[in-house]
């Protein structure tokens, strides 16, 4: 399925038909070898200079589609174009010159920072494995300008990261990711290791980032409040497969499919004063091992219906620009923007 985009300079990443499979089991007792469709089928494009946000349980998929977008992880079949290029097409030695342009913010900031490292060392590091012609002056001085886009100084580079908090190791991270001067950044569940006090000062952080720089950003994350803050669209993937894709405003004031009303349903309100239903999902997610027929929601969809055990529901146009895999056209779902 391609999806028709209005940029007239086209997408920055343009991903198709997207597939990752896993091999398990198997060895010395002579058990048959069992397949993991950990991405299924999965298309979509970016925008250049949007924000498109990622969501679903864990178990869904969301960082492996992340890391295999970033050619990280090697998918089984599809295509992943960045700026026109098909990098499912290229080898190690030819991606490496591209890989600058696309970076990756880690989850967790006190796994993804090197102890034994200083700062200073952290974000030369890049400069040293691309082999950039760069003088000592010139190095210095992105660094510099990495840490102080994300509201750090120079005075921070001789410290270790055992002597910054967990918000202030993230901010490390995302200028590790900046130093290369990327043009795309994968976020996998930033703040989802920091305490909520800290949360919003990392995504505001990120947006204001992004205007500067104009960068293009794929945020993976299991919060729909943070989506619908930092999001101009949003992607909701389920066991493998992205269900609902739309502009944040249309998700949020009129989802389209039943996994997406249950996410909603989850998100705690301020006010006193509106009652949401709850929506408790039956079980837990599928295991990826043997997926239910037909759609792979609907043993715990209230709304399901026998059809929809029979084929899988194709990502299809329900709405300007927005795209639902559901069979159950007639549903009207609630939304929290409707609360």
């Amino acid at each position: 399925m391609t999806i028709a985009m209005d940029d007239q300079h086209g997408p920055i990443l343009d991903v198709q038909k997207l597939s990752k499979t896993y091999s398990v089991g198997g060895g010395l007792f002579g058990r048959s070898r069992q397949s993991v469709r950990a991405i299924d089928d999965v298309s979509f494009q970016i925008r250049r200079g949007e924000v498109l946000g990622l969501v679903g349980e864990s178990g869904s998929g969301k960082s492996t589609l992340g890391r295999t977008v970033l050619q990280l992880t090697e998918p089984t079949s599809g295509s992943v174009l960045f700026n026109g290029v098909d990098l499912t097409r290229l080898n190690r030695r030819q991606l490496k010159p591209l890989r600058p342009k696309m970076q990756l913010i880690f989850q967790d900031p006190f796994a993804s920072l090197n102890p034994r490292m200083t700062v200073g060392r952290i974000l030369g590091a890049p400069f040293q494995i691309q082999k950039l012609r760069l003088s000592r002056a010139e190095r210095d001085e992105r660094v510099v300008a990495a840490l102080g886009a994300v509201g750090l100084t120079e005075h921070h580079l001789d410290r270790y990261p055992h002597e910054f908090s967990g918000g202030q190791r993230q901010r490390i991270g995302i200028a590790r990711s900046l130093v290369m001067e990327p043009e795309f950044l994968v976020a996998d569940e930033p703040v989802s290791a920091l305490d909520v006090s800290i949360q919003a000062q990392i995504v505001n952080l990120l947006l204001e980032i992004k205007r500067k720089l104009d960068l293009t950003i794929l945020f993976i994350t299991h919060d729909l409040a943070v989506v619908g803050h930092i999001s101009d669209r949003v992607a909701v993937m389920y066991l493998g497969r992205i269900v609902e894709l739309a502009d944040t405003r249309a998700v949020f004031s009129a989802p389209r499919h039943p996994y997406t009303e249950a996410l909603f349903s989850a998100i705690p309100t301020l006010d006193p004063t509106v009652k949401r239903n709850r929506i408790l999902l039956k079980g837990d997610i599928p295991s990826p091992l043997d997926p239910p027929s037909g759609c792979a929601f609907r043993t715990r969809c209230r709304y399901a219906l026998p059809a929809c055990a029979e084929a899988v529901p194709p990502l299809r146009e329900v709405g300007q620009g927005h795209l639902s895999a559901c069979i159950r056209e007639d549903l009207n779902l609630a939304a929290p923007l409707a609360a």
